[in-house]
This record gives structure tokens, sequence and C-alpha cells, in this order.
């Protein structure tokens, strides 16, 4: 009978192997062309790999191991009739979702029993889970969100939790406050362990290389924000209408980030060997969280974009980022890093360089703090900014001429359409 081999695909370039991080159906089942049968993870990412043709899958390798890319991980068996009971899914398109309503997950349906003609396929794995244990993903998952083991019933074979049991609970309401005691401690004294996934090992190398092998320097410097945030307030509700998408602070200070790299492009260049690599471009890498963690997509030539551009294009990849739905192509490359720990109460912070760049903005949140402003103590909305670099290729000199530049254009938004000069430098052609 026809067995299709399936191999693991490359991901992308220079990716060799991948990790084995869920299997979303178990051995024997019957899957769908297309349907998501794994998670895969590489040193860059976590994607979903699809079913090749429709049948019955048996698993050749386990939940956390290391696949060389184009290695047999399952096998299907084409020729496998669909289950009794199981409809044939329709080639119908999904309904559309709007882009501002919430996105409604429906709960994961139990497996189906195999037809009366079917083999019983011997599991490839001994490995015995307890009644109701978490899968790897869901694990993941629950302990980002603060889930305790047992608050959730699993769709799996022996009442294993699986992923899609999370995300449906979520859905449809659950509070993880109401499944742990007060503090999120119950008194026990157990201690267990996690395998780190490929890709947070991967950052964990990249992370200790770059303080090893970079001269990492950070100043730092701060913003009045009320310029921006008058702006806002202004013209908010407008710019929603017109444009789509809303006016945040992300599209002013990536304008303002491209603006200063142009009159300091040492900070947009990044070490090759013995040489050194200038962009005539800027390709601004936006942190942003997703359920699998810190994401780094990258908006590509972000200098001859206008603001409304950088936020359509940022909401676009933040979505794909809480969608799990990022390639690798969207976060390779990038010439310049903004990360945002403002948003989850970071006053101050020293943000680590994504090499091979050269440079990384760190924005924090917005303090009302008092300053002084001609003679006088007021009240401003005030940010810290702080910007790393490698010390090798930006001298101090660029380095906090870059920074002062950027908070100048902040609290001169005008001087953003100008390319850094005043308006009226730009009239007398100063």
């Amino acid at each position: 009978m026809p067995i299709l081999e399936m191999k693991v695909p490359s991901p992308g370039e220079s990716i060799s192997e991948v990790e084995i991080a869920a299997w979303l159906v178990n051995d024997g089942d019957y899957v769908e062309k297309d349907q998501p049968i794994a998670e895969v993870d590489s040193d860059k990412a976590t994607l979903e790999l699809p079913a090749e043709m429709a049948g019955v899958i048996t698993l050749k390798v386990e939940e956390g191991d290391v696949v060389p890319v184009g290695d047999v991980c399952c096998l299907i068996d084409t020729d496998a009739k669909r289950p009794a009971g199981m409809d044939k899914p329709t080639d119908a398109p999904a309904p559309s979702v709007p882009e501002e309503a919430p996105v409604t997950v429906t709960p994961a349906a139990t497996p189906s029993a195999k037809a009366p003609d079917q083999p019983v396929v011997a599991p490839v794995s001994q490995k015995n889970y307890a009644e109701g244990s978490p899968s790897p993903a869901a694990k993941k998952m629950m302990a980002d969100k603060g889930i305790s083991s047992g608050s959730i019933l699993g769709s799996g074979r022996d009442g294993r939790v699986l992923k899609q049991d999370v995300i449906s609970a979520l859905a449809a309401g659950f509070d993880p406050s109401s499944a742990s005691a007060q503090g999120g401690w119950t008194g026990s004294r157990e201690v267990r362990s996690e395998r780190m996934s490929m890709l947070r090992r991967k950052v964990a190398e990249r992370l200790v290389g770059v303080k090893n092998e970079t001269a990492m320097l950070t100043t730092f410097n701060e913003v009045d924000m009320k310029p921006i945030m008058d702006l806002r307030a202004k013209y908010k509700v407008k710019f929603k209408e017109e444009k789509g998408v809303g006016l945040g602070f992300m599209g002013f200070f990536t304008k303002a980030v491209t603006t200063a790299l142009a009159a300091y492009p040492g900070v947009n260049a990044m070490i090759d060997g013995k040489e050194v690599l200038y962009h005539d471009y800027v390709d601004v890498c936006i942190a942003v969280s997703s359920p699998k963690g810190l994401m780094v997509p990258v908006v590509r030539n972000a200098e001859v974009m206008s603001i409304a551009e950088i936020e359509g294009e940022i909401k676009r990849l933040a979505i794909r980022a809480r969608d799990g739905v990022l390639t690798v192509d969207e976060m390779q490359g990038g010439t310049f890093t903004i990360t945002n720990g403002g948003v989850f109460g970071s006053m101050l912070s020293t943000p680590i360089i994504n090499p091979p760049q050269s440079a990384i903005l760190g924005m924090h949140n917005i303090v009302e703090r008092p300053v002084a402003i001609d003679g006088q103590v007021v009240i401003r909305p005030i940010m810290y900014v702080a910007l790393s670099y490698d010390h090798r290729i930006v001298d101090g000199k660029e380095s906090v001429s870059f920074l002062y530049l950027v908070k100048q254009l902040l609290e001169n938004p005008e001087r953003m359409l100008f390319g850094g000069k005043q308006p009226e430098e730009v009239l007398l052609g100063l």
C-alpha cells in the first residue's frame, strides 16, 4: 500500500535541523491534507508542519527530538479509508474576520475512533503520559497564562491536555486567577524540569555572544512626551478614520529613528570581518510580544514610509506574531532594532544589541515627573530612552548625538518633515 514519507522541510536558509516541539495529532490518527500535525522549533521561529496528504499517520520521532532537515518524521498511509462518521472537509473558504473583531476559537474536536477495518497501529513511542498531563506546547502556554495543572480538561489520548484545549478554554472565558491559590503558590515543594526550546537556546547563545564579542555600551536620555501626546490626542480619531490604523508611539519613534540614522549612518552599519557595511536603507526590527515569546519582525525600508504605513505594517506583523504565523523571512535581516519595555512597566533598562547590528533603542514607560522649563518647575510626561551600541564601530560622540537628535525630533515632531531641521531653517535655506 502507498506509504508517504513526510520529511522535515527547511524552514529557511542556514537552518539544518529542527526540534519537534509538539505533535498536534496522535499516532494512528486519520489526518486531512494540509492539517497541522506538529509544531516545529528552529533556531529562528516556531512553525506548524502541515500534512502533505490525507491518511492514517504513523509518528517516527518523539516530541523533543532534534531532527535534521530532510529526515523522515512520520509516515502517512494514503490508502487508508476515512473513519466512519468523520466528515470530509469542504473547500469552502473560511469566513473572514473583521480587522477589529475578536478572533473566536472553536473547541478542539475529540479524536475520532478508528474505522473497524483499520488495523491498530502500535505507538512508536512507549512513553506513557499521566492522565490529564499537558503536552509540551500546552504546558508552555499554561505557564505563560498562569494556569495551574489540572484546571483544564484534556481532549487528547488518556485525557492529555493539548494546546488547542488551552486556547479553547481561554476563548470561552476561563479565568486563570480562579484556578490557582493566592499569588500563584500552592505550598508544594515540587521541582519541575522543562526542556528549553531550540529557539530559546539559540537566543541564549546569541545574547551571550553579544556580551562576549562586542564592546557594548549604553547611553541614556529623557524625552518630554507632551508634544507627541498632544498631537495624538488632537488627531487620533481622524487618523483612525482616514488611515484605518491607530496612531501609536511606535510610528513616531520609528520615524524619528530613520531621520536620525540619515544623519548618523554609522549607527545603522555593522561589522563584517575587517569591513564596515553601511546601509542606504533602514530595516527596523520591532520587538513584539507573542504567546511563544518575544519575536522581532522587520519593517522593511522604514525610511520611505509614512507614519500611517509604519503603524499599519507594525500592526500586521504583531497580529501575525500573535497568531504564530510569522515566517523566517519576516524576522531575518534588519539594520536597527527598537524595543519597548515600557508596555510592561519598565522604567529603565540597558537593551542588548541584536547581532550583527550595531545599536538598539530601548523605550520605557511614561511617568509624570517634575522638570525645570524656563526656570519653572512643571509636571511633564517623561520617558527615559536608552541606546545600546557597539563601541567598536560607533563612537561615543556619534551615539550620544544620535540619541539626542531622536529626543529633539520627538519633542518637536514637525522637524521629522524637514530631515531633522527646524521649519524656519528650511525656509531660510540654512
